[in-house]
């Protein structure tokens, strides 16, 4: 059986016992009926893996001693998207919690002249994140950023590697057949696709235009397919 693991982001010194959030008592004690002496694996989010024992098991503050800790260092190649509020949260929802899975580092929600939906729940979107990373046993959060006009997106951004993949009929590379850097940034539209004003502004900023096929695929599949890319290459 393998070790619980846990999100807790505001563990300091690791040569006192630790109180554990509510949530992660209750789980440990009411939902996997862990106690005194049962061990679990934390992480804070920012790549340190704390191996820990229960000392004082209770639904509302069980008491955790750091056993031991390590480091996992990020990956070296920084992968980060820009895409487009949905109408739909749920579909946005699930591509958060995909590329969480596959290895992106951080996202920025953005708001373009055809995104339909501007609301966002940012606390929801985060939780997300929490049990994607959990589920996929990793020690780095992706950073999530509030939602961004697209043009703010487009002028602000110093990526060294800057993608923007959209429907037009222009000249574009493959996605896959682009050189792999330390450092990239892909933005991806709402239903309807970037403007053709939007598409300019991104061109006039030194984005590069890319295809990822001869499908045209939905936002969230195209998010999705575009960090399995860039994370695989």
């Amino acid at each position: 059986m393998s070790v619980p693991f846990f999100y807790e982001p505001t563990i300091i010194d690791t040569n006192q016992p630790f109180v554990l959030s509510d949530n992660t008592s209750k789980h440990c004690v009411q939902v996997l009926r862990m106690r005194d002496g049962a061990l679990i694996h934390l992480t804070d989010g920012k790549g340190t893996l704390f191996i820990a024992k229960i000392i004082s098991a209770d639904k509302h503050k069980s008491v955790a001693l750091i056993e031991k800790t390590i480091f996992k260092e990020p990956n070296p190649n920084k992968i980060s998207i820009g895409i487009s509020l949905l109408k739909n949260a749920d579909r946005l929802e699930w591509m958060f919690e995909k590329i969480t899975e596959i290895g992106v580092t951080e996202i920025f929600p953005i708001i373009c002249k055809r995104t339909e939906q501007q609301r966002f729940r940012t606390e929801r979107m985060l939780q997300i994140l929490v049990s994607a990373m959990l589920q996929s046993q990793q020690c780095w959060l992706p950073i999530l950023h509030e939602p961004i006009a697209i043009n703010k997106m487009i002028n602000q951004t110093n990526h060294h590697q800057k993608i923007i993949a959209h429907c037009e009929l222009d000249q574009k590379l493959l996605l896959k057949d682009l050189p792999k850097s330390s450092d990239t940034l892909i933005l991806i539209g709402p239903e309807g696709d970037f403007t053709i004003e939007e598409i300019s502004m991104a061109l006039e900023a030194e984005f590069i235009p890319v295809s990822l096929g001869e499908t045209r695929l939905r936002t969230e599949t195209a998010g999705l397919v575009c960090i399995s890319v860039l994370v695989n290459r």
